[in-house]
């Protein structure tokens, strides 16, 4: 009920110059917004293969590393599913790109094998693409999801959550609260 009179009240252009894509749960929220939960396609499955394999050529690593590692590397922004992550190991190791290495645990760690070596050195650009992208999905998410812009987007959040649904709402405090967004907005892409 929040979004419809939120939607309403501001119009499209202005809800959405606030809220964008990141759904209900705005910014820093679960959904859509790219943390654990969003399972957007980032990579297709050759630049997931490069990644993967290059993560693993710094350091041998388990399943579970990888994917807490291009977690901490895209600052949270992109999680790889599990389900998409141990089919590609598989395939690497099918590949005789990647080896496991002997360990204690069920975990299986895995090394990059001498053809995984000559095969990334094949695919240096697209490595050093991929990489980048990873680290430019890091960076984009420290510059727009800061901690001061989400305290803010999370105080704007909930005043608009408590003030909106009350029975005291108007068409004319509607356009108010529109016209506010819309200032502030305006004002934002003007930076």
């Amino acid at each position: 009920m929040f979004y419809a009179k939120a939607m309403r009240a501001c119009g499209p252009r202005g809800f959405y110059a606030i809220w964008g894509h990141h759904g209900r749960h705005g910014f820093g929220g679960r959904h859509g917004s790219g943390e654990r939960g969003s399972r957007r396609r980032v990579f297709d499955s050759g630049e997931l293969r490069l990644v993967l394999l290059k993560l693993i050529e710094e350091i041998p690593r388990h399943g579970y590393d990888l994917i807490r590692e291009i977690e901490d590397r895209t600052g949270g922004a992109y999680v790889p599913s599990p389900g998409v992550v141990y089919p590609t190991l598989t395939l690497l190791h099918d590949m005789d790109l990647i080896e496991e290495e002997k360990s204690d645990g069920a975990r299986k760690r895995f090394s990059i094998t001498q053809a995984g070596a000559v095969h990334l050195t094949e695919k240096t650009q697209e490595v050093d693409a991929a990489m980048a992208k990873l680290a430019e999905m890091g960076a984009h998410r420290e510059r727009t999801e800061g901690m001061p812009i989400r305290r803010a987007m999370g105080n704007l959040r909930q005043v608009l959550q408590h003030r909106l649904v009350r029975d005291d709402v108007t068409t004319e405090l509607q356009y108010e609260v529109a016209a506010l967004l819309d200032e502030v907005s305006q004002k934002i892409e003007r930076l």
